[in-house]
């Protein structure tokens, strides 16, 4: 498995981990106040699916610039 294949099941899998932490909070809410870490629990796969995310967006970008640095050393 290569490096992009590899942070794209990674964000994958952190979507998953996040909804489902979003939907534990939520369920805590209707109980009453929840605990703090509960309430923070989401931010975590938050701020990782934000890196692999930002990533993501970017690659085209640097693949472009890869690709047009290659054609004019050649």
């Amino acid at each position: 498995m290569n490096w992009n294949k590899w942070i794209r099941q990674v964000h994958r899998w952190l979507a998953i981990i996040f909804t489902l932490t979003v939907i534990a909070n939520l369920v805590a809410m209707t109980q009453g106040q929840p605990p703090a870490w509960i309430t923070y629990s989401p931010l975590p796969p938050l701020f990782l699916m934000m890196a692999t995310g930002l990533y993501m967006f970017f690659l085209p970008y640097f693949a472009k610039r890869g690709r047009a640095s290659q054609e004019t050393a050649q």
